[in-house]
């Protein structure tokens, strides 16, 4: 059976998670990470050298670093559905799963969501906070502009890109922050929280999390 280990409140397991319940694949999830440890042990150092979370073992497969966990897993047992076999059409897909990581992710994960909700009050930085802020807006912007005429991120169907992407959606909205008007994102968010695996993995609340720079 697929093992996966991880703390579910991880933005990187939750990617993780939410293709597992759209693949529907019968798991075995360990907590590990956070207030769990066990990411120094000799065991999971063995599965992963840098000692982080996620990483997932499929028979005699052990991959760790979250993107290439999605790629894996898509490409093992999602018969083409979200990550094309045809290497042109995966093209789209491995830029915007690429800019994710790069670009969004540091933006809002990092940027936002470290700097205004993981950081404690009284050492918060506003002005970082606040450019954080203005990237986000305009990598949103983007999406928003990409969305137009279309249910999701490349066309009428979810792919690796709005799971990469999408991840970011819940922590967005419901921080405490300013957002620019998104018709075409906050259609997006609507339809994505129509979908079982996407309620049950990404929307999470992460109460546990204010205020804590130690995981």
């Amino acid at each position: 059976m697929l093992k996966v280990w991880g703390r579910r409140s991880s933005f990187n397991l939750q990617k993780v998670m939410w293709l597992i319940g759209e693949l529907e694949l019968p798991h075995e999830h360990i907590d590990a990470g956070g207030q769990f440890g066990g990411l120094d042990a000799p065991d999971f150092l063995a599965m992963n050298p840098h000692g982080r979370i996620p990483v997932i073992r499929d028979d005699a497969a052990t991959v760790w670093e979250s993107h290439a966990i999605l790629r894996y897993l898509a490409a093992q047992h999602g018969a083409g559905r979200f990550w094309s076999d045809d290497p042109v059409a995966r093209t789209a897909v491995d830029g915007w799963m690429d800019w994710s990581q790069t670009a969004l992710q540091p933006d809002f994960l990092i940027g936002v969501f470290w700097g205004f909700y993981r950081t404690p009050e009284d050492k918060r930085n506003w002005p970082a906070i606040n450019a954080a802020l203005a990237r986000c807006a305009k990598d949103f912007g983007k999406l928003d502009r990409l969305l137009e005429g279309r249910s999701f991120l490349l066309g009428e169907t979810l792919s690796l890109a709005d799971i990469t992407a999408g991840t970011s959606l819940y922590r967005y909205f419901e921080l405490e922050i300013e957002r620019p008007a998104l018709p075409g994102v906050e259609r997006w968010y609507r339809a994505l929280r129509e979908r079982e695996a996407f309620r049950t993995h990404i929307m999470i609340p992460f109460g546990e999390l204010r205020g804590r720079l130690d995981f």
